[in-house]
């Protein structure tokens, strides 16, 4: 049983050895104990303790074994295994690293559930990165009461369950929540406003339900950017944070820029009700990410507020009405994706949509016209021009009957409040009146004496 074991350590020892040997700064720092049964230890005694940091990423080591070791590295403050192919489960010692600020697990093979952490637990992890494996269970409660956690990514597992509305004040310092392609199910916690730090949040391709929160208007750092804090080293290391997210449709790692990363991606859902309005009160976002669900009503009157929006996409959901006119003046727009849906009217016309030459982007849109697709009917512009002139009739008639009402009750006020207009009035009506009597009394006696000269 010893040998087969060992056996099965054989290539991820050889890889780490021949690793260390090549590099002197890693060999100086960490080697390798048979004594220990394939674990990492310090250099300087079989049992050190006080090595500050693991990098043993990208380079295709594999194994099951010599996970452990890492438990006695009590001053261990980064760990980044990323990109091998180590597999297995995680040991439940390695929450006792009190110390650990980073750790990079993301891209190998490991599954299982995250282990619980025991309650004197002393959370130092400033950034978890567990994405690409095949973990399973629900939303892993050690990371509660994480107050300095700011980066945490465990997309593309077999993460499932609700999630949890604690992560809104058990992990307050968060600025980077990627939870993308789980089998999280569910709503959206409101709570997750209460992150006032948060500039990214990624939960597409999960099978969450209901609304979009409309709390998400209070996102303090995607409303005001420049409150956002400058991810810098870990401890006054030169290790860099980073994160791996798909932008403009392609996938980048963004690392010295991550400070300027803000955006929301909720794609691959079942997301319905209407877009809340409070979104386009989150000026600072770069990209907002809202396709492949459910969502009806319209797009945002108040769309054009987004002024630093570079990526929009709210395609393959059941949106109708028009595009407004707003989304002209976003001067920084270079993706837009509205297709399939069920918008009408005709496309805005900018400076910015000038450029978008896509006619994809408007697929599969029945009632739209325009530029970048087909022109507007010459039928539908007369029936405007139509109702244009019709209007502008109405309102002459409104005016028309407005001024003689106004006018009427005018000159009757002026003829009740002032005593001389009122007499001069009365007294041309008089005049006028014996006139047209005298002349009726001239007439009426000609007719009389012709009538009594036909007896003669």
């Amino acid at each position: 049983m010893t040998d087969h074991a060992q056996a099965s350590r054989g290539p991820l020892l050889c890889c780490l050895l021949l690793l260390l040997l090549s590099s002197p700064q890693r060999a100086t720092s960490m080697y390798l104990d048979d004594d220990d049964d394939g674990s990492f230890s310090g250099g300087g005694g079989p049992r050190q303790r006080s090595l500050s940091g693991v990098v043993l990423n990208s380079n295709s080591s594999n194994g099951t074994g010599a996970g452990a070791a890492f438990c006695r590295l009590l001053s261990l403050q980064i760990l980044d295994l990323s990109n091998n192919r180590l597999s297995g489960e995680l040991p439940d010692c390695w929450w006792n690293l009190q110390a650990l600020q980073f750790m990079d697990l993301s891209n190998n093979s490991f599954s299982g559930e995250i282990p619980a952490a025991k309650a004197s637990h002393n959370c130092s992890l400033e950034s978890v990165h567990l994405a690409g494996n095949g973990f399973t269970g629900v939303f892993p409660p050690v990371l509660e009461g994480c107050n300095s956690l700011a980066t945490l990514d465990i997309g593309n597992n077999r993460f499932f369950g609700a999630i949890p509305p604690w992560i809104g004040a058990g992990v307050p310092s968060l600025r980077i929540l990627s939870l993308r392609s789980n089998n999280f199910t569910g709503q959206i916690p409101q709570e997750l406003s209460r992150l006032s730090q948060l500039q990214l949040l990624d939960m597409a391709n999960n099978s969450l339900t209901g609304s979009i929160p409309v709390a998400f208007g209070k996102l303090a750092s995607m409303r005001d950017p420049k409150i956002v804090s400058t991810p810098g080293s870990l401890d006054g290391s030169n290790y860099q944070d980073r994160i791996d997210i798909i932008w403009k449709g392609q996938e980048l790692i963004f690392q010295r820029t991550i400070q300027l990363l803000t955006g929301i991606d909720l794609s691959g859902n079942s997301l319905s009700q209407c877009i809340p309005e409070e979104l386009t009160k989150l000026e600072g976002l770069r990209f907002l990410n809202l396709s492949r669900n459910r969502l009806s009503c319209g797009i945002p009157t108040d769309i054009g507020s987004l002024k630093n929006l570079e990526f929009l996409d709210l395609s393959s959901n059941e949106l109708a009405g028009a595009i407004p006119q707003s989304i002209s003046i976003l001067s920084s727009l270079s993706i837009f994706n509205i297709s399939n849906n069920h918008l009408s009217g005709k496309i805005p016309t900018g400076s910015q949509m000038q450029t978008l030459t896509d006619p994809l982007s408007y697929y599969n849109n029945s009632g739209l016209c325009g530029f970048p697709i087909a022109p507007c009917a010459n039928t539908s512009l007369a029936s405007e021009e139509t109702k244009g002139e019709e209007n502008q009739d109405q309102w002459l008639y409104y005016c028309v009957i407005a001024g003689i009402v106004f006018g009427f009750w005018l000159w009757f006020g002026v003829l009740f409040t002032m005593e001389t207009w009122r007499s001069a009035v009365l007294l041309f009506v008089d005049g006028m009146q014996c006139n047209i009597m005298k002349k009726v009394s001239h007439i009426d006696q000609f007719l009389s004496e012709g009538n009594s000269d036909q007896y003669l």
